[in-house]
């Protein structure tokens, strides 16, 4: 199973923009299907955006839509995820993750394959 590493999390003023990155272990995703969600403490996973692989189609959950862009940088087999707009309640850990592809539909509600450690993202009102 692929082992993917976050990067990009960090602190910022309501307002402001990060944008995370997802890797794969030797540049390998287990699915077509790669996103992110979030979790905060004592909340069960919320799913964000996800891009699928193979037609580079993205989805966004309706939070998300006008403010994130999830990418996928095909010569660095990065997954990318800009996020702007951000408001304190974007806050929490932001796991990138591949998710199992159901009738060739990919998005973050699928079921989960394999996700990430985690990076922290902090937004101040």
């Amino acid at each position: 199973q692929a082992h993917l590493v976050e990067s990009g999390g960090g602190s910022v003023p309501a307002g402001g923009s990060l944008t995370l990155s997802c890797a794969a272990s030797g540049s390998t995703y287990s699915t077509d299907c790669v996103g992110w969600f979030r979790r905060t403490a004592g909340n069960e996973p919320w799913g964000i955006a996800s891009i699928s692989l193979r037609d580079g189609n993205p989805y966004y959950v309706d939070s998300a839509k006008g403010r994130f862009t999830i990418s996928h940088d095909k010569a660095k087999k990065v997954v990318n995820l800009h996020m702007s707009g951000l408001e304190p309640e974007d806050s929490g850990t932001y796991y990138c993750a591949t998710f199992k592809t159901r009738a060739e539909r990919c998005t973050p509600y699928n079921q989960l394959d394999s996700s990430g450690q985690g990076t922290p993202v902090s937004v101040s009102s």
